[in-house]
């Protein structure tokens, strides 16, 4: 139990250490970040999901709205 719980401090440490640094996203995480947020509001899951993030992110443009219900 130690162990994983050293293992899994260490393996986080960097992540943390580059969140404190305050980078600014890249155009592609945040274009990642729409993408994903747009898939969630649709409720995609699975198959679905992977099909439209795979579209959103290689398109150029913004993202379409969500089609009305």
């Amino acid at each position: 139990m130690s162990k994983s719980l050293l293992l899994t401090a260490l393996l986080a440490l960097p992540l943390v250490t580059y969140a404190a640094d305050g980078k600014k996203p890249t155009p592609q995480q945040e274009k990642m970040a729409t993408c994903s947020k747009e898939a969630s509001a649709r409720q995609l899951k699975r198959d679905e999901r992977n099909r439209f993030m795979s579209t959103c992110l290689s398109t150029k443009t913004a993202p379409a709205a969500p089609p009305a219900k």
